[in-house]
């Protein structure tokens, strides 16, 4: 049985992904995915010609991980793709957001996403890939943004790694590090004192961000950069001394 599995397929990218991927990849014979809000995973499957399996789950919980375990045990399907699209983030300083909705960032962002990928990796075979959403947060630290920025860059420095270390059997391994992206994820990572930023004049639409991580993904690319701005910041990061990059990043968010 081959199957694609896809994390935060509720809404976002992750809704995103899983309605390109069922486009593109005709031969699949389930899409799992899982989310928390089970309606939100009902209505996408509302919308699928192809099977769809529900897991609706918290992955900050390792308990989560239980049911989305015995299924690969009984199912043991051939596993063509992994999309780890479950995150969220918020904005403001270390000191203003609450000690759980930081802990929650690296439980989602991180330890959700290497707990996901660990118990898949079994059932992947040759020319299976993994696409893990990072973002542009990933190339420097935020201020405003610090929890969140560093989770992603663990997420680009664990897909790095990690797709070194699986080359061997012929997996790819795909970090996404899109720049903002008109979602419900700023919905919940700004208050409504926040209003509008710098930010918003880059934001891209998920179809557009989706696309080219799927071609990135399906070239064997380690990175997947969407337009021309990121892909300048992603230079601008490497080439510009840390403490002007960093009042750049502080600008952004004021």
């Amino acid at each position: 049985m081959k199957i694609v599995i896809v994390t935060g397929a509720s809404s976002g990218l992750g809704r995103e992904f899983v309605r390109q991927i069922e486009s593109l990849y005709k031969e699949l014979d389930e899409i799992w995915i899982i989310a928390r809000r089970e309606d939100r995973l009902l209505e996408v499957e509302s919308r699928m010609m192809t099977k769809v399996r529900i897991f609706a789950a918290d992955l900050r919980h390792r308990s989560a991980f239980d049911k989305i375990a015995a299924a690969l045990q009984e199912f043991n399907p051939d596993v063509r793709m992994l999309v780890n699209a479950a995150g969220f983030g918020k904005v403001g300083e270390v000191e203003e957001i609450s000690s759980t909705d930081q802990a929650d960032m690296v439980r989602l962002n991180c330890e959700g996403l290497t707990y996901m990928t660990c118990i898949v990796l079994p059932y992947m075979s040759t020319g299976s890939r993994i696409v893990n959403v990072a973002s542009a947060a990933a190339f420097c630290p935020q201020p405003k943004f610090s929890v969140y920025a560093a989770t992603k860059a663990y997420v680009k420095s664990f897909s790095d790694a990690l797709g070194e270390e699986v080359k061997k059997r012929g997996i790819f391994v795909t970090a996404v590090c899109s720049g903002p992206v008109r979602t419900e994820f700023f919905e919940v990572a700004r208050t409504e004192e926040d209003g509008q930023n710098a930010k918003d004049n880059f934001m891209k639409e998920p179809e557009v961000v989706v696309r080219q991580a799927l071609l990135d993904a399906a070239r064997g690319k380690k990175l997947s950069v969407c337009g021309i701005s990121m892909k300048s910041a992603r230079i601008a990061t490497k080439v510009l001394p840390q403490k002007v990059v960093l009042g750049v990043m502080q600008h952004f968010w004021k």
